[in-house]
């Protein structure tokens, strides 16, 4: 049984043709935008679409999350920090001094 495409935000995707966007190739686009620009309801959304093992999977190898994004996902996968991608990197190249 095919799953229902789940609704999600069209401001998420201001930069690609929403009404081409398929979800199941671009899981991974999809499961980042997502957390990195959506709001509770698309990221509860995302998680039924997918389920709970995608979204860990996608979310821990992720390149780039806001910081605040970061924490948020810390806490819907439950998983520390320390294991996501993005954060060792953050640590791995930090930016500049801000005085």
């Amino acid at each position: 049984m095919p799953s229902v495409k789940p609704v999600l935000a069209r401001r998420i995707f201001w930069d690609v043709d929403f009404e081409k966007l398929d979800y199941d190739v671009k899981a991974t686009f999809v499961i980042e935008r997502v957390f990195e620009r959506g709001d509770v309801e698309d990221i509860r959304n995302c998680r039924r679409y997918y389920g709970d093992e995608k979204v860990r999977a996608v979310l821990l190898n992720a390149k780039f999350l806001p910081e605040q994004r970061m924490h948020l996902a810390s806490a819907v996968v439950g998983e520390p920090l320390e294991n996501f991608r993005c954060y060792i990197l953050r640590r791995s190249s930090p930016g500049l001094f801000p005085y």
